[in-house]
């Protein structure tokens, strides 16, 4: 009981002990009884009231869902620097694990309107599912391959392995040298 006492003393004294000399607008700091400041800082916000890492993925976004861009990719070795393969993007690299679906769904019991989850409608039944749609309006996350359509309407998956570097732009990338693999193929 008494170890009990001693720590609720040091919480409370945590947060007592708030430094003086800090800027309110921008910093706040708690010293802990062990001398250890948690600091803390208000971001600012721009004039579209966004901070500015927001921004980026408003933006982001933004580019990604563009209808009719074409991007670049580059998959670069991380040993010897030589990129390894080159294509146009039409529209967006998706990740393979993205999903118009949720994974995980319960069956929505019609007598318990208060289940708790996101309510989504397969085939014309109702279900709940603790997963949330992304702000790309996709399920899931970040996968082991990637997959896109080039300029030409090829399709094209790459999967992720060790000592690759992945580059995506909306601008060509000036390389000394791209290696390109060609395979005749007989009809």
């Amino acid at each position: 009981m008494k170890k009990f006492g001693l720590i609720l003393l040091t919480l409370t004294a945590s947060f007592l002990f708030m430094a003086d000399d800090c800027d309110n607008n921008s910093t706040t700091a708690t010293q802990s009884a062990s001398g250890v400041t948690k600091a803390s800082v208000t971001v600012p916000i721009g004039a579209d009231g966004l901070t500015a890492e927001q921004r980026n993925v408003h933006d982001r976004l933004l580019a990604d869902n563009k209808v009719g861009a074409i991007k670049h990719l580059y998959v670069i070795s991380a040993y010897s620097g030589q990129v390894i393969l080159y294509s146009t993007v039409k529209g967006k690299v998706t990740s393979g694990n993205k999903r118009l679906t949720p994974a995980t769904v319960l069956a929505q019991d019609p007598y318990q309107a208060a289940t708790r989850g996101m309510h989504i409608n397969i085939a014309g039944q109702d279900y709940i599912t603790p997963e949330v749609l992304g702000d790309d309006g996709t399920y899931g996350t970040s996968g082991d391959y990637l997959y896109w359509w080039d300029v030409r309407g090829a399709y094209h998956q790459h999967y992720l392995t060790g000592g690759q570097i992945i580059h995506i732009s909306d601008q060509p990338l000036p390389v000394k040298s791209i290696t390109i693999n060609i395979e005749a193929t007989k009809e």
